[in-house]
């Protein structure tokens, strides 16, 4: 990085700079002829030539084909994020609208709506897709029903704030009868409603007295074995939820069929678990905002997508999510970036 800012003089850095703005801007190259008469300073074409073959050495543009003006590449991409690029504040409009979108409008209102909510608002504003991704959390105990339905098998039902439901079949101890089934409910009702399922678990040996004294063996079993199959459906399957709103404006500008090709490799690679999971990782390599772009991260490597990603926190100041927006490589990053942190920010307060 600073081997190619040292090697740019101010003739060349604004070359530079007008080649980037106008990929980004419109996605065609721009040719010599063009930049010459959008300089502030007097070159000609022919000059203006030389110092296009000086960044191309430089590995920063490129010709897409033979007599056509030049491209940034994905390192020259990177290189003007960091060296070139403004950010700016986020625009009292942009800011307006986000707040309008991210906020909680009542206490019954389920994080998942407002999760929804803040993905639809940044592909809205973005035209890229936006993300958020959140760690699945542990819902708040409200009620629990063990519900028969064969001699050996029960349906375990718990019913979670927001009314979140959680539905496992469990095997059911030899010759447990209807009523076992509603006392062993009853007692997870009455001792331990309003907890999360961790706080269940250790509320239990707290009071495994109590349990004894007020259920039979059968009982305190069905108790036991409720709790078993909701812990383990915790690491069972995505430990993290993906909410992507706007795939369709991914498909806007899309030449042909390789193109196409490249989009559904992304949206497969948002589908696998581990991707959610690398998303993460990457939100949580660094502080702030983190800028991806093409092939620098091996997520989205095939589909030469950039990713533009935050993290947000609890009140424990623990990452429990993401919010981002991914698109093109041609994003109007000095825009974007802002308008990321600022819901990131709105979502750690949201989360406390």
């Amino acid at each position: 990085m600073r081997e190619r800012l040292s090697a740019l003089d101010e003739r060349s850095g604004e070359i530079f700079r007008r080649i980037v703005e106008s990929y980004l801007e419109s996605g065609e190259p721009l040719g010599s002829r063009s930049l010459s008469r959008l300089l502030p300073m007097s070159l000609s074409p022919a000059s203006v030539r030389n110092v296009m073959s000086d960044l191309e050495d430089l590995g920063l543009i490129y010709s897409p084909h033979i007599s056509a003006g030049r491209l940034p590449t994905q390192v020259g991409l990177r290189f003007f994020v960091d060296a070139f690029m403004q950010v700016g504040d986020l625009s009292a409009e942009d800011r307006a609208s986000i707040d309008r979108h991210v906020r909680r409008n009542d206490r019954d209102q389920s994080v998942e709506t407002l999760l929804t909510e803040a993905s639809q608002m940044l592909s809205g504003m973005s035209r890229g897709a936006g993300l958020v991704i959140t760690a699945k959390s542990d819902p708040v105990l409200k009620h629990v029903e063990f519900m028969r339905l064969a001699p050996t098998k029960a349906l375990a039902v718990l019913v979670g704030d927001h009314d979140q439901v959680e539905n496992r079949i469990i095997e059911l101890p030899a010759g447990v009868t209807s009523s076992q089934l509603t006392e062993a409910a009853n007692f997870l009702n009455a001792h331990l409603a309003g907890q999360t399922l961790p706080e269940v678990r250790g509320q239990l040996e707290k009071v495994k007295e109590t349990v004894r004294r007020e259920l039979d063996t059968l009982s305190q079993d069905l108790v036991e074995r409720g709790l078993a199959i909701w812990s383990g459906s915790e690491t069972e399957g995505n430990p993290t939820k993906l909410i992507v709103r706007g795939r369709a404006n991914l498909l806007e500008g899309l030449a042909g069929a390789e193109d196409i090709d490249r989009l559904r490799m992304l949206f497969d690679d948002l589908e696998k678990k581990d991707s959610l999971i690398e998303i993460l990782n990457l939100a949580e390599s660094g502080p702030g905002v983190r800028i991806f772009i093409g092939s620098e991260n091996k997520l989205f490597s095939l589909s030469g997508s950039s990713l533009i990603v935050a993290p947000y926190r609890d009140g424990d100041d623990k990452i429990v999510g993401a919010v981002g927006v991914i698109g093109p490589t041609r994003l109007n990053y000095s825009r974007i970036v802002p308008m990321v942190d600022y819901t990131a920010q709105l979502m750690s307060r949201l989360s406390r």
